[in-house]
């Protein structure tokens, strides 16, 4: 019972992790390329400083999206190294005569 919780927990942290870095690289990322220039992250100026042309989705979204899906995983390591009980011997022993 206890390892299929510990896998539901884990496979759902991965999943909300991984899906908010992909969702703000690949996803937004693609929006970006459909929307058309401008593909940088500030707004396009002319020579008189006037704004012309701005980013589809804003960069602090993505960033924050990225951010939020690093902690999470993060933070699902630290409770996987905190509930993981440690300290288990895996040394083969052997019994010897002595001469």
């Amino acid at each position: 019972m206890r390892e299929t919780i510990i896998t539901t927990v884990d496979r759902a942290a991965m999943a909300l992790g991984a899906g908010l870095i992909l969702l703000g690289v690949v996803g937004l990322g693609i929006v970006e390329i459909l929307a058309g220039p401008p593909y940088g992250a500030a707004p396009t100026t002319n020579d008189a400083g006037e704004v012309i042309a701005t980013p589809m989705v804003d960069a602090n979204l993505r960033v924050l999206l990225v951010v939020t899906g690093l902690a999470v995983l993060l933070l699902w390591q630290v409770y996987r190294m905190a509930a993981v009980p440690g300290g288990t011997d895996t040394a083969q022993r052997v019994e010897m005569t002595a001469d």
